[in-house]
């Protein structure tokens, strides 16, 4: 059976260490078999995408920031699941926004945050597939390209 990590080593996709939150909240909260995690940005390490579709960014450079918060999310997973990304059952909810111009097209948006959703069922099959929002924002923090954040149930440990 092939496990999230073994997908995640077959698609070249490294996790960074689970970022800690940059002010007063925390990165996920678990209820029963439910976790919520804070929005994720298009940030690992030194390596950011930033800028405003419409203006400096192309969806296809938005993709791939949402890629980078695809990342953040599934390093959130792993520490709320205590190492094991197995005891992820079901992606239920991914809730994307996407540092944009007013002018920029609002088809492209969703276009944005499929980067993400793409990852999502790339790693975990079925169970990836989602509900999901894709909305633009004037501004995000860091200047950031794109932040999401996730609901996920898992297994009991």
């Amino acid at each position: 059976m092939t496990t999230p990590e073994d997908k995640l080593a077959e698609l070249g996709l490294t996790l960074p260490e689970a970022a800690a939150p940059v002010a007063n909240y925390v990165p996920y909260v678990t209820s029963g078999n439910m976790v919520f995690i804070s929005g994720q940005i298009s940030k690992i390490g030194d390596k950011a995408i930033g800028g405003r579709l419409g203006e400096d960014l192309s969806v296809e450079q938005g993709q791939e920031a949402a890629k980078l918060s695809a990342l953040n999310l599934i390093a959130q997973m792993k520490a709320a699941c205590a190492g094991d990304l197995s005891r992820v059952k079901r992606i239920v909810k991914l809730g994307g926004f996407v540092q944009s111009l007013p002018s920029a097209t609002q088809a492209d948006i969703p276009k944005v945050i499929n980067g993400c959703s793409d990852v999502m069922v790339a790693v975990f099959g079925d169970a990836g597939r989602h509900a999901r929002f894709a909305v633009s924002a004037p501004s995000l923090p860091l200047d950031v390209a794109v932040e999401i954040d996730a609901v996920i149930e898992i297994t009991p440990s």
